[in-house]
């Protein structure tokens, strides 16, 4: 036998303020399910015509959007000009400390004296070069030090960048790189008259230090998997300065963009590549050549080794850092007078 409000089902206008009040109620009623079970729970009461009342109801449910709601995303945003400018090595620096190890300073007759050595990490925004720097103490003379040392042997810097939160500023505050009261900061001080700029990320925002926070990884695995081969009893500062220099060498000589296996192309886009000009050592060509020749051809030469870097980072890795995955539309942002749930990554379970 059929019921007569299936035979004839009540067409409800999706405007009225009846249907929101009907959607309302059977969606309670199913324990604010999804759409399918309160559309069917509306149907079987013999009303039809409200689908898109449904929707709305669910996408404006506080309890739905407090249960099973998405956080607030937005569109990527593009790449920072410094990671796409065709400027000198370490132009544009992204910096980080990171460690302790600890090291004997010195050998006594009832034993040994320790101390802690901490690493200073700059790359370079661009080429992804890597430079690392040891320094005895968290102060600002270690620091700056460790900064005329970079600056010495890679030449002036136009930008830092390092992160705000809890990996350099509240270290800077702590171990006392930024000073309170009516003085300069010594290391803002020192940047000035260098004629750099730094720049700080926004609190609590690690991801956007995934440039310099992506080597830290990488030079630990490679530290630690050196300090396992090693048989030396002991650390000393002269064997983790020279573990950091080998770190460093095979960090640069890592490739940047997929390796081909085009015969035309048989060097790798490395960034060792362009920061000594050696990519192997080929056989001398056939024929006598003159000194003057030599010399007058060698600045051509490296110009030319330059230019196929650049010119392969730009055809082969830029590429690689413009794909997206994820976050490729604009999304409304948030309106003053909107009802928002905060979502805390510490918070315990069902909190």
């Amino acid at each position: 036998m059929i019921d007569v409000t299936e035979k004839f089902p009540q067409i409800i206008p999706r405007r009225s303020h009846v249907a929101t009040l009907l959607v309302r109620h059977f969606h309670e009623r199913v324990k604010h399910q999804g759409r399918v079970l309160t559309e069917g729970a509306v149907h079987t009461a013999g009303v039809i015509g409200a689908k898109r009342s449904i929707n709305n109801m669910i996408l404006k449910c506080v309890l739905c959007n407090k249960l099973r709601g998405r956080t607030v995303e937005q569109k990527m945003v593009d790449l920072p000009f410094d990671r796409l400018s065709m400027e000198p090595p370490f132009t544009h620096v992204g910096l980080d400390v990171f460690g302790p190890w600890t090291v004997t300073t010195r050998r006594m007759r009832g034993g040994q004296a320790n101390s802690k050595r901490w690493a200073v990490l700059f790359t370079c925004m661009s080429t992804r070069a890597v430079h690392i720097e040891l320094i005895e103490s968290m102060d600002a003379s270690c620091f700056i030090n460790a900064l005329r040392r970079f600056f010495a042997l890679r030449g002036p810097v136009k930008q830092i960048r390092s992160d705000c939160g809890t990996n350099f500023k509240g270290a800077c505050r702590e171990l006392g790189l930024l000073i309170n009261g009516t003085s300069e900061p010594l290391v803002r001080k020192y940047l000035g008259e260098e004629g750099c700029m730094w720049t700080f990320n926004p609190p609590h925002s690690s991801h956007m230090g995934g440039v310099w926070e992506r080597m830290i990884g990488m030079s630990r695995r490679i530290l630690d998997s050196m300090l396992q081969e090693s048989n030396a009893p002991h650390l000393t500062h002269e064997v983790l300065s020279t573990l950091m220099a080998e770190v460093t060498a095979i960090i640069n000589a890592r490739p940047l963009a997929p390796i081909s296996s085009d015969p035309e192309s048989p060097f790798l886009l490395t960034p060792s590549f362009l920061l000594t000009q050696k990519v192997c050592t080929p056989v001398p060509p056939m024929g006598t050549f003159s000194s003057k020749n030599l010399h007058h051809i060698q600045w051509r030469q490296v110009q030319h080794l330059a230019d196929c870097f650049w010119n392969r980072w730009r055809k082969e890795y830029l590429p690689t850092l413009q794909k997206r995955n994820k976050w490729l539309e604009d999304k409304p942002n948030l309106q003053v007078g909107d009802l928002v749930l905060l979502k805390d990554s510490q918070a315990k379970r069902n909190e």
